[in-house]
């Protein structure tokens, strides 16, 4: 199998030894280094192990046709914008399974039209991690809530939607909500 588990570390500008120490258990830069060359083989093991080292989706690390790296020109602190020491690129992301996505039309909050939000769909047992946060939510009728989930009671949803001057929206019996991951954005 060819991975893309060099590519990987190198765009996070990690050494061997450091996602080596960054495995649950821990291992060795060698083996690593092995597991990127091809002279040992990957199992599916290895690569959720190391992907959770590169804080990466195991997807992320095997090499499809269309899979590609965007170079990285310049790097931008508090100091302006230099030139990365060594070779950097970016790894575009890939669609979990089950995601959803949101198109914005108009600007509405902090999302500007032409917006597109990548979303994680979370059932009952987790609508606890999205307090405080931006979230879609089915209602009756074929209709959606968008907005800021401020409670939850079991399956029922109390949203704020982001417009001015809205008022809260109660959704009983909410299946399920689709929680913003990723803000792609047109400049």
């Amino acid at each position: 199998m060819i991975t893309r588990i060099r590519d990987v570390r190198k765009a996070k500008g990690l050494t061997l030894e450091e996602v080596a120490m960054r495995c649950v258990p821990p291992t060795t830069a060698q083996t690593i280094g092995r597991l990127e060359t091809g002279t040992r083989t990957v199992s599916v093991k290895w690569l959720n192990r190391i992907a959770a080292a590169l804080d990466v989706v195991a997807g992320d690390l095997v090499d499809l046709p269309l899979s590609a790296t965007l170079p990285v020109a310049a790097i931008i602190g508090l100091d302006g914008a230099v030139a990365p020491t060594r070779l950097m690129t970016l790894v575009p992301p890939s669609v979990p399974a089950g995601a959803v996505g949101i198109r914005v039309q108009a600007a509405i909050g902090d999302y500007r039209g032409g917006d597109e939000l990548w979303c994680e769909q979370y059932g009952p047992d987790r609508f606890a991690r999205a307090l405080n946060r931006d979230i879609l939510a089915p209602r009756a009728g074929g209709r959606f809530a968008f907005g800021r989930l401020l409670d939850h009671e079991g399956d029922t949803l109390h949203v704020l939607p982001l417009g001015a001057g809205q008022r809260q929206v109660v959704i009983p019996h909410a299946p399920w909500i689709a929680v913003p991951l990723r803000l792609i954005r047109g400049l």
